[in-house]
């Protein structure tokens, strides 16, 4: 009843593409299987994670848009990797917030130093997923029954 839920890049999810499809583990692909939305949906690896849901061998969570955007506050420029997701499999696709936000410890950070969470407005994070899966029944899909189904409850 376990699985895998991993935050990488692309070039690790393309290089790893063949082991995770025969994993008998479910694997989780957190925000937007770090996609980035200035490379649009050509940017390398971008294909390989497609293949990897389209044909069931994973889920990704479209999930914290500002880790894939640098255009507050709506994050809007994301909207094609989303889409082009959903596209591949709805059944794959979770979506989440990354409540409490938080950032990365910048490069040589202490253990004992504490990073701020990012600012990010949760409601406008939701009211997104709507331009992404403009039908009510796919976004009962990705919030309600793909989730029940992954996760057992």
């Amino acid at each position: 009843g376990w699985h895998v839920q991993v935050y990488t890049r692309l070039s690790v999810i393309a290089a790893l593409g063949d082991e995770v499809a025969g994993l008998g583990v479910p694997i989780v692909f957190d925000h937007f299987g770090g996609a980035q939305a200035a490379g649009g949906v050509g940017q390398p690896g971008f294909a390989a994670l497609l293949a990897l849901i389209r044909t069931g061998a994973a889920y990704v969570k479209v999930s914290a848009a500002y880790r894939s955007s640098s255009k507050p506050p709506g994050y809007r420029d994301v909207a094609p990797l989303a889409r082009a997701l959903i596209a591949a499999n709805p059944a794959r696709i979770l979506w989440g917030t990354d409540w409490p936000h938080p950032h990365a410890a910048p490069a040589g950070a202490r253990l004992a130093d504490i990073a701020p969470f990012y600012d990010i407005d949760d409601g406008l994070a939701l009211a997104q997923l709507s331009a992404w899966a403009p039908n009510a029944a796919l976004r009962r899909r990705i919030l309600v029954d793909n989730p029940a189904r992954l996760y057992d409850f």
